[in-house]
């Protein structure tokens, strides 16, 4: 099994500071461009919003990409062209299939700050019809196939000193949403990711408890 660990402070830092926005981009990112870093698997995406209350993100679009959507703190509010209006709370996963296309807006709806972590991942077909759903309270046990992917989410929330394994599959991506973690005996803080491949087994193990994301995936994007 191959790793690379990607430290949350090496991340690229965006957003807009006077606006109440602030955002760390895991890979290549509106004007942030790498070409040695812009994917991993199917995931395309892993940025980290911090929204102060009221701040959001104006109307914009999106097509033919999966983004989902973990609330690690506060509320986010979700409005979009199809006419789905939610708020997404810690311990819920929304996801937005764009498909052939949708608009939406994104705010912090609650009085406190907002901390969430967006992912987008790129789907097996392209020019489908826009999907919508929040899974409310996602237990840790119950993995989140992404549909029209080959894509899951496992959720992680370890006490201290509670293991998990990794998911075995060519392409694994660990994000540490909160928390301390080893991986095979390799510290891990939270902002940190890891990228693993070759599909051999591993272990995590909580450091004072963690919340940990992981992605299984099992296919690279195909394009055309």
């Amino acid at each position: 099994m191959a790793q690379t660990v990607w430290r949350g402070e090496d991340r690229y830092r965006g957003g807009d500071q006077q606006a109440g926005i602030d955002t760390w981009h895991a890979f290549s990112f509106s004007g942030f461009y790498d070409p040695d870093n812009v994917g991993f698997g199917l995931l395309v995406a892993c940025n980290e919003e911090r929204l102060a209350p009221g701040a959001g993100f104006a109307e914009h679009p999106h097509r033919d990409v999966e983004i989902v959507t973990w609330v690690v703190e506060g509320e986010l509010e979700h409005r979009d062209s199809a006419g789905h209006t939610s708020v997404v709370r810690r311990g819920d996963v929304q996801r937005l299939g764009a498909g052939s296309g949708v608009r939406h807006t994104e705010r912090n709806a609650g009085d406190g700050p907002l901390r969430f972590i967006q992912m987008w991942l790129v789907p097996g077909s392209f020019g489908t019809e826009p999907e919508y759903e929040v899974v409310r309270g996602i237990a840790d046990s119950t993995p989140f196939a992404l549909p029209r992917t080959e894509a899951v989410l496992h959720v992680r929330r370890l006490a201290d000193g509670e293991r998990t394994a990794v998911p075995q599959a060519p392409f694994v991506y660990v994000h540490v949403a909160r928390g301390r973690a080893l991986l095979d005996g390799v510290a891990l803080r939270e902002g940190d990711a890891v990228r693993l491949t070759g599909g051999e087994a591993g272990e995590l193990r909580a450091e004072g408890g963690a919340e940990l994301l992981l992605w299984e995936m099992h296919a690279e994007p195909v394009y055309g």
